[in-house]
């Protein structure tokens, strides 16, 4: 009996993840062609629209924005409809949400050389954190909190979005080499992950 159980959650631990990710995928894809095919369809003759053409319409809109929002011009129109979101009531808590999640998975709003080690005080503890603000930035509200020899880190949660930011002495942290995003990723595995270490093959 204990073996079947043993079979059935490492089962589950290689089936449900690829059922999970697959699951999403279809939704997305689906989503995507339920809405932009009417679009196409106005625009091309009937016979012309293939299935599919809806989707490669959708990642060239993608592509079409993130290269145009180099521009200070079109940046500012593309996050138009954001700024707008964050104004209403209701959208603001939804639309922030999300997009607070995805920077923090893609690190977008931390920068190389940032992840650091954070010894806790009189402990051999450490723990993996990513610098957020230095001490004595101008114009800066959470600078302004702080010290000059002073840094913000926030310090990730595993298996859970979210996590604590602590203001701490630059002496009590030591520097790592690994990107944001991987120590994020790490983190939130709680270690399990199959990452692996930097200049290590398969």
């Amino acid at each position: 009996m204990k073996i079947i159980v043993k079979s059935l959650l490492k089962g589950l631990a290689i089936i449900l993840p690829l059922v999970i990710t697959l699951e999403l995928l279809r939704w997305l894809l689906h989503t995507v062609e339920t809405v932009l095919t009417p679009v196409l369809q106005l625009v091309l003759p009937e016979r012309w629209y293939l299935p599919g053409m809806a989707i490669l319409a959708f990642i060239l809109v993608c592509i079409a924005v993130g290269y145009s929002s180099k521009w200070p011009n079109f940046n500012w129109f593309w996050q138009l409809p954001g700024k707008v979101l964050m104004k209403l009531p209701g959208t603001k808590q939804v639309y922030g949400m999300l997009q607070d999640i995805i920077d923090l998975m893609s690190g977008k709003n931390f920068t190389d050389g940032s992840v650091v080690m954070v010894k806790l005080p009189s402990s051999e503890i450490e723990l993996i954190g990513i610098v957020t603000k230095h001490g004595g930035q101008p114009h800066d509200r959470m600078s302004s909190l702080m010290q000059e020899e002073q840094l913000a880190v926030f310090i990730p949660m595993a298996y859970n979005v979210g996590g604590y930011t602590i203001i701490i002495p630059r002496s009590c942290t030591r520097n790592i080499e690994m990107k944001p995003a991987e120590a994020l990723q790490l983190v939130l595995s709680g270690g399990l992950g199959n990452t692996k270490a930097p200049g290590k093959g398969w």
